[in-house]
């Protein structure tokens, strides 16, 4: 399983943050499952535009979480808000919000480690580039890289 999340923030600084129905003993940045022919960063638009109603702009990688226990990779991304109002998805989200962020709050906000680690890695790390390619011939579709 290969998941994508994104840490998004406006104009303002604050993070874009979602209360799963599923998990929601917590706030976190979006993201879900990558879909079957999508890459990376399609999945983590669509993901955060399905949870929240608005479209971003992703920038590059932060880093890469493997859950030994689940399974699961994640692929956090670091972004801005491009446009778009902020809404819950029904069956999904029961928050959506952008939250100004601080060594003080954040376990307010994220009550789950794993996930405060992510967000802290994601403010305070500097893009690595991402690429999607194909192979036979080499066709580029697209580089990341802040």
């Amino acid at each position: 399983m290969v998941a994508v999340s994104g840490y998004i923030t406006n104009e303002t600084g604050e993070v874009l943050l979602v209360r799963n129905l599923h998990r929601s003993d917590t706030m976190e940045l979006p993201g879900g499952m990558v879909e079957e022919g999508e890459n990376l960063e399609e999945a983590v638009i669509r993901e955060i535009f399905e949870e929240t109603g608005i479209t971003v702009r992703v920038f590059g990688v932060t880093g890469v979480y493997q859950n030994m226990t689940g399974g699961g990779i994640c692929v956090m991304f670091r972004g801005e808000y491009a446009s778009g109002q902020l809404q819950t998805a029904e069956g999904e989200t029961t928050e959506a919000a952008f939250a100004q962020i601080t060594e003080d709050n954040l376990e307010y906000y994220i009550t789950r480690p794993h996930l405060r680690v992510r967000l802290l890695d994601a403010r305070n790390s500097r893009c690595v580039p991402y690429e999607a390619f194909r192979v036979r011939p080499y066709d580029l579709i697209r580089r990341l890289e802040e």
